[in-house]
Formats: structure tokens, sequence, C-alpha cells
């Protein structure tokens, strides 16, 4: 799978979906199950994802700043 490909797939994960992912790859690797090409496979969608989490973190966190100082307006 190419890389763009890849960024485009993962982009239509919700957080939870993304967290469930990353949370089975970092499993697999630490258990070995699965080769050392894979491994780094893996290892660079899971840079991705958790890049991609972070990215709706900061959405989530822009969104509750604004409300909070909407609220406040509102009160003076």
């Amino acid at each position: 799978m190419a890389k763009e490909e890849i960024k485009n797939d993962i982009t239509k994960l919700g957080f939870e979906q993304a967290i469930k992912e990353l949370t089975g790859i970092v499993g697999k690797i630490e258990q070995g199950e699965i080769t050392l090409q894979d491994s780094i496979q893996q290892y660079e969608r899971g840079m991705t994802l958790i890049k991609h989490c972070r990215k709706i973190l900061q959405e989530a966190e822009k969104k509750i700043e604004k409300i909070a100082e909407e609220s406040s307006e509102q009160q003076k």
C-alpha cells in the first residue's frame, strides 16, 4: 500500500477506531507475532495513526476553547 493510500485510509478513521487499531499494532509488535518487515510497516502506520489522533485531539481542544470563550462572552 502506498504512503498516500495509507494516509487517506487513516484520515477516514474516527479517534476511537484509530486508537483501537494502534493498540492492535502495538500488541502484535510487542508479542513478536509479525516479521521484521511487517513490524516496520506497522510501525510506520502506527506513527501515522498517532499523528491523526493528535490532530483530532487538537481540533477538539480548539472547539472546546471556542465554546468556553463564547460562553464567557455571553455571561458579560
